[in-house]
């Protein structure tokens, strides 16, 4: 017995894994979404609370959100821990644990703003510099774990999956904070953005639940990376040329990808003579256009893996060029004004985007995996990191040229027309880097090649 038992465990070591199934996936996208969720109210209802209400600078909450990206670089460094550990479902919690002290220290900052000092900014700078690595830790042991859990195959469809329950859970989160803060008061606010926290900290938590334990890795682990030091990690990385390709590529798309951020609305109001609540409306058709691409790359990708090979490079190509296309055509809504179809455009520009950032999202699982051994981690952490410095680079001067344009040609279309072309540029500039990169490398038992 004992014999034939060896035996058995030596075929499970040695078989391949087929990977996770759809329902663990949900599983992780639940964290995913409880991740967003958390991060909206920061970077976006307490924004507008500090601004609206308290009348602060708009500066300072913008400050505060740049610097919870700032914080992100460290990322590669949670990746690199967690790959050490034996599990990184600790990581994960830890991660959620801290941006949920942080969301609940950010409330309090937000209703201190009423009466600044000294103590209020050391509390805010405290509170966002724990978004910051909540988001950076349990995100990067997210990614991480998923790389390695989900086989080639069902990757696409995984990265749309999970990004398209984080935009759900801003939604839900923005949707019924918003319907129970009126009428406005600081107890409200507290007790509404208090629960919201509770709620997605706890779903995470139920999502996670032995999630790691039942699930193991389609790939085994490569005990090298257990005893390799953070530099050793990260110079193994950077010498490898498809991962340090791909983490320009992920740094100029972001950047793209981000300068339309701030600007938007204010180009709608500019030029179109919408209103407050017509600019919102056009920021939720684009998220919507978001999701709709979003869907489309992950299924396509995944309906379409055995016959194509998963040619996720196909998919951020056709998302880059695309949504180039559709900036180009805002900057020609520019001289033209409320005769261009602009609702259309925005939902395509949308569309692209989505198409792109799932692409995207799946090649950075597969190429995670792809490293001499695992270290899924470190990989996902370096991407990350770019991620969120593109986010806060790009929002950040996508405003400033506008500003700066407009005072110095004195006119609006001028302005958004050279940003707008910019960012065209830029995501041309992204596709010709993601051609030069092998995304996909499945095994030839998925059926699937490069």
């Amino acid at each position: 017995m004992t014999a034939i038992a060896k035996q058995t465990d030596a075929k499970s070591r040695t078989a391949p894994q087929t990977g996770i199934g759809w329902l663990g996936i949900v599983r992780m996208g639940t964290v995913q979404a409880a991740i967003g969720a958390m991060v909206m109210l920061a970077t976006s209802l307490f924004n507008r609370v500090m601004v609206v209400e308290y009348s602060v600078a708009a500066a300072i909450p913008a400050a505060l959100v740049a610097w919870h990206y700032a914080v992100q670089i460290t990322r590669p460094l949670w990746g690199h821990k967690s790959d050490q550990s034996r599990s990184r479902t600790p990581w994960i919690v830890a991660g959620l644990s801290i941006l949920a002290c942080g969301s609940v220290l950010a409330v309090d900052v937000t209703i201190m703003m009423a009466d600044p000092g000294i103590g209020t900014a050391l509390l805010a700078v405290l509170s966002f510099t724990m978004i910051g690595f909540g988001v950076g830790m349990s995100g990067t042991a997210l990614l991480a774990l998923l790389a390695s859990r989900v086989s080639t195959a069902r990757k696409p469809a995984a990265a749309a999956i999970s990004w398209t329950m984080m935009i759900a859970g801003i939604v839900i989160a923005a949707g019924l904070s918003g319907a129970f803060l009126d009428p406005f008061s600081e107890p409200r606010l507290a007790i509404v953005t208090s629960i919201v926290v509770l709620v997605a900290f706890c779903a995470a938590m139920l999502a996670l639940r032995n999630l790691e334990r039942d699930n193991p890795p389609v790939a085994q682990q490569n005990a090298k990376h257990d005893q390799q030091s953070f530099p050793d990690a990260l110079r193994e990385i950077w010498k490898d040329g498809e991962a340090r390709r791909f983490t320009f590529f992920v740094f100029i798309s972001m950047l793209a990808y981000s300068m339309q951020d701030l600007i938007m609305e204010p180009f709608a109001g500019f030029l179109f003579a919408m209103t407050p609540g017509e600019s919102t409306q056009l920021s939720s058709l684009q998220h919507s256009g978001i999701l709709v691409g979003m869907l489309v790359a992950g299924l396509g990708g995944s309906l379409y893996a055995k016959r194509f090979g998963a040619n996720l490079k196909l998919w951020i190509v056709v998302g880059c060029v695309g949504s180039a296309i559709m900036l180009g055509g805002l900057s020609f809504a520019a001289t033209q004004g409320v005769a261009w179809p602009l609702r259309a455009n925005v939902f395509g520009l949308g569309m692209m985007n989505g198409v792109f950032a799932v692409a995207a999202v799946g090649a950075m699982l597969g190429l995670a995996s792809r490293g001499r051994g695992s270290a899924e981690g470190a990989r996902m952490g370096v991407w990350g990191a770019s991620q969120a410095i593109a986010f806060g680079l790009g929002g950040l001067t996508g405003a400033v040229l506008v500003d700066q344009l407009r005072a110095f040609t004195g006119q609006d279309a001028t302005a958004f027309q050279i940003v707008f072309s910019i960012e065209a540029i830029l995501f041309v500039a992204a596709a010709l880097v993601a051609t030069g990169t092998t995304l996909v490398r499945p095994t030839q038992k998925e059926g699937a090649f490069a």
